[in-house]
C-alpha cells in the first residue's frame, strides 16, 4: 500500500473521499459569493435611494417656491416608478424660503436586514 502511494497510485477509496470534499468546498465558496453579491446590490439601492430622495426634495422644492400648489406631485413625479409608491414628503414653509424634506424607502434584496428610509432636504427662496 505504501509503495503504491510512493508511485502516485490512489486507492479508489481515496478518491471518492476527495470527490465529496470537492463538492463541499465548492458549496461553501459558492454561499459567501452569493452573500457578497447581494451586499453589492444592496449598496447600490442603497445609493440610489438617497440619489432620488436628493432630486425629489429639489424639485419638490423648486415648485413649493414658485407657489405651486402640486409641490408633492411634482416630487413624486421625479423619482423612478418603482420608488414612488414609497416616497413621502414634509413642507417647512418659511416667510423668505421653503424647505422640503423627501424621504424615499430603501428597498431590501437581502430580507433579514431593515434599511432606514433615505432622507434629502432641500431649501429654496421664495420667488
Amino acid at each position: 500500500m505504501v509503495n503504491r502511494m510512493l508511485r502516485g497510485e490512489h486507492s479508489a477509496r481515496g478518491d471518492r473521499r476527495d470527490r465529496g470534499q470537492a463538492s463541499i468546498e465548492f458549496a461553501g465558496v459558492l454561499f459567501i459569493l452569493l452573500i457578497a453579491g447581494l451586499a453589492a446590490i444592496q449598496l447600490g439601492l442603497v445609493a440610489y435611494s438617497i440619489q432620488q430622495a436628493g432630486t425629489a426634495s429639489r424639485t419638490a422644492a423648486r415648485a413649493a417656491s414658485q407657489h405651486d400648489l402640486q409641490w408633492e406631485q411634482v416630487g413624486q413625479s421625479s423619482v423612478s416608478d418603482w420608488l414612488a409608491d414609497g416616497t413621502d414628503f414634509r413642507r417647512f414653509p418659511g416667510t423668505e424660503e421653503v424647505r422640503v424634506e423627501a424621504r424615499v424607502e430603501v428597498p431590501s434584496v437581502i430580507p433579514i436586514f431593515d434599511f432606514d428610509d433615505a432622507k434629502r432636504s432641500t431649501t429654496m427662496p421664495m420667488d
